[in-house]
């Protein structure tokens, strides 16, 4: 037994989360170690059956009367303050329903028409150069829909960017590709002192780190619910909306449940208060109960201890890669400070990894192809980068040390020489 096998087992051995690895359906011991969870998250153990009642009970018996009996109406805003906490919001701020890139869109043109409230100039949309590619094609078409100039910014360029004509500032919390952690607070801070508002994208972030919505001032957020809340896939996103702007968020898809007399049927809109007017359209009733579901593995965790878990799984990662893999196969592309990672490890696969017959291609794909193959299951980003993703609710150390062993074996000379013959 290696010293960090060891080392893997006495961490195993301490780790407050481990028992809630049984809450999920993973394979045995000798299973696939799964760190693709910032992808799609693993299925909680109760949701098939709370499935199978919705389907079977609520709506093959009950039919039309669940909206009312089993609480299906009210579901989005009733889950949302389930989110809630997850990313330190208080109730009433959150709701539940449609895609990321839908929310993104409402949140987006509702800050810009916050902004020209006060501010009538206020004609210029920052957003997060490095943004995941969706967030960016909708930037651009809530800027195109109210005149504004789009313009991609940096996060660490933000706070220079800023002026008299910004109205709002698109941010992911955390870099999808390479697991950076930016810094929510100060960057929020410098939005508002530019009298613009924050948009926060938090798809990498909820479910493993602190966020901290409310503390920090944010104005408005969206995230999904598939990766760190293993909601299932496609399942629905969220919307948050702070307290005080509720009343003059102006969402550009004003849906009859957002009404503030949806059965009315009436031709003229009112929007209804609080978090309500976030929703557009009839929920989607199957997958937003599935969440549901899957959230009650949260249940006794703090966010807090989520983290220290993740930091210590992704330093343990990182320190076996530096045993096993020998020098100059991978670079790490995410920050090593705690305070600017993520939960999640990028490695940058050399572009000459093996012999002068790679002719220089990257040679990421084939590699993780592999890992996959052997039951060590992450993910590619073109052109070169692995991404392992650690949920800690049920990844453990030895899963860690495995995946390190496996990725090191996988990147010696040899392999890479079987592979470009096959």
């Amino acid at each position: 037994m290696s010293e960090l096998t060891e080392k893997a087992g006495k961490l195993d051995a301490v780790d407050e989360l481990a028992a809630k690895r049984a809450e999920f359906v993973l394979d045995g011991p000798e299973g696939a170690v799964y760190l693709d969870g910032n992808s799609l998250g693993a299925l909680p153990v109760g949701v098939p059956g709370r499935v199978a009642d919705v389907v079977a009970r609520q709506w093959g018996e009950l039919r039309i009367r669940s909206w009312t009996e089993e609480g299906w109406w009210t579901a989005p805003e009733r889950i949302g303050d389930r989110i809630a906490p997850l990313v330190g919001a208080a109730a009433g701020q959150v709701v539940v329903g449609d895609s990321t890139s839908v929310n993104v869109f409402k949140a987006l043109v509702g800050a810009v028409r916050l902004a020209r409230e006060t501010g009538a100039g206020r004609d210029e949309i920052l957003v997060d150069a490095t943004t995941f590619p969706t967030d960016g094609y909708i930037a651009g078409s809530a800027a195109r829909m109210t005149g504004c100039t789009l313009r991609p910014v940096t996060p660490s360029d933000v706070p220079d960017a800023l002026g008299e004509h910004t109205a709002a500032v698109l941010l992911n919390h955390v870099d999808y590709r390479t697991g950076r952690l930016h810094d929510l607070p100060s960057l929020t801070a410098a939005v508002h002192a530019a009298g613009a508002y924050a948009v926060w994208d938090l798809c990498h972030s909820a479910g493993a780190l602190p966020v901290g919505l409310d503390a920090h001032g944010v104005d408005l957020a969206v995230g999904c619910t598939y990766k760190y809340l293993n909601g299932g896939p496609g399942s629905p996103a969220y919307l948050y909306v702070r307290a005080d702007l509720q009343d003059r968020f102006d969402s550009p898809l004003p849906g009859w449940n957002s009404h503030a007399e949806p059965f009315g049927m009436r031709s003229d809109y009112e929007p209804a208060e609080g978090a309500v007017r976030g929703r557009v359209g009839t929920p989607d009733i199957l997958s937003m109960l599935a969440l549901e579901a899957a959230l009650e593995v949260w249940d006794g965790v703090t966010v807090e201890a989520v983290r220290a878990k993740s930091l210590a799984l992704t330093d343990f990662f990182l320190e076996c890669v530096g045993e096993y893999v020998p020098e100059g196969r991978v670079e790490c592309l995410t920050p090593l400070p705690h305070a600017e990672r993520g939960s999640q490890v990028a490695l940058r696969c050399s572009p000459t990894l093996g012999s002068a017959r790679a002719g220089g291609a990257p040679t990421a794909g084939p590699v993780m192809r592999r890992l996959i193959e052997r039951g060590v299951v992450g993910d590619f980003r073109h052109p070169d980068v692995l991404r392992f993703g650690f949920t800690p609710l049920y990844v453990g150390f030895a899963d860690v040390e495995r995946a390190a062993r496996a990725l090191a074996e996988e990147l010696s000379e040899a392999t890479v020489e079987r592979s470009h013959r096959v």
